[in-house]
């Protein structure tokens, strides 16, 4: 595996390999690599002759009161689950070989920002977006592997692709969870003992919303009720949302048809869950 924190070296490399014709599968992350990241870069080595993957922590999509200085950090322990999983290049830049001193473009995203983790984070996705364009512009890949875990996060992109015409096909890789359920993140590291616990019950409140729809019920407003009721009941967390869309356009439903997500955010002491899961009816 080699390193770059260089975006010109890179390119370099990536130009020849593509005059080679070598396809190129890539994977973005924020570092403190999990076995959900190990996860996407498998299916990338699968499917490409190189893997190109980035750690970088975006300021741009931190608010002010949010967690950018104390977001997990550890390079040499990514380093050795990258070249485990296969990348032939990490790229690690600083944010001033991203940005420079004063950038004067960035990209605003207009649909599927209003709901979910995008309401109360307003310019986080104008973050996301304008990082994941830099990197696709950098980098130039046929495929780009996201994580189902960050559900809003893979409709955005989705819409980023098709609307500023990138010739990369999104792969979707589906959340990795624990053995009791709970979705591998970074910030789990965050959860107390008591709250490791409970956690699991997201993914089980989840699960019953999907039993209560295949068994027939079509009312969201009572399919969140059930969701939280169970996360009430059997966890000390406080919910941020509960919500039902079509997906990926993150539309509301009178009555649940089609392409469905169901998705949850819960606050503990020190850590934000998210999760979610996709009906289809």
């Amino acid at each position: 595996m080699k390193t770059f924190t260089s975006a010109i070296e890179l390119q370099k490399v990536l130009r020849h390999d593509r005059t080679n014709k070598k396809s190129v599968g890539y994977v973005a992350t924020m570092g403190y690599l999990h076995e959900g990241h190990a996860s996407l870069i498998e299916n990338a080595r699968r499917e490409n002759d190189i893997v190109v993957l980035s750690i970088f922590v975006n300021p741009l999509q931190f608010g002010p009161n949010e967690d950018f200085a104390s977001y997990p950090r550890d390079l040499d322990r990514d380093e050795n689950l990258a070249v485990n999983a296969g990348v032939d290049y990490l790229f690690y830049p600083t944010v001033d070989e991203m940005y420079g001193e004063n950038p004067s473009v960035k990209v605003v995203v207009q649909n599927r920002t209003d709901c979910l983790c995008g309401r109360k984070r307003p310019g986080h996705f104008d973050g996301v977006a304008t990082v994941v364009t830099k990197f696709f512009n950098i980098i130039l890949p046929d495929r780009a592997y996201f994580g189902m875990k960050d559900a809003q996060q893979v409709a955005i992109i989705d819409g980023l692709i098709q609307d500023l015409n990138f010739p990369i096909e999104l792969v979707t890789v589906d959340i990795v969870r624990e053995e009791d359920g709970l979705a591998r993140s970074s910030r789990n590291v965050f959860l107390l003992e008591d709250e490791r616990h409970e956690a699991k019950e997201l993914y089980q409140s989840l699960l019953r919303a999907k039993d209560a729809i295949i068994s027939g019920e079509r009312n969201p407003q009572k399919v969140i009720a059930l969701v939280e009721e169970h996360i009430k009941a059997r966890t000390k967390g406080k919910i941020d949302y509960v919500e039902i869309y079509q997906y990926p356009e993150l539309k509301l439903l009178d009555v649940l048809n089609g392409n469905i997500i169901i998705a949850v955010a819960v606050k503990f002491r020190h850590a934000r869950l998210i999760d979610n899961i996709i009906v289809t009816l």
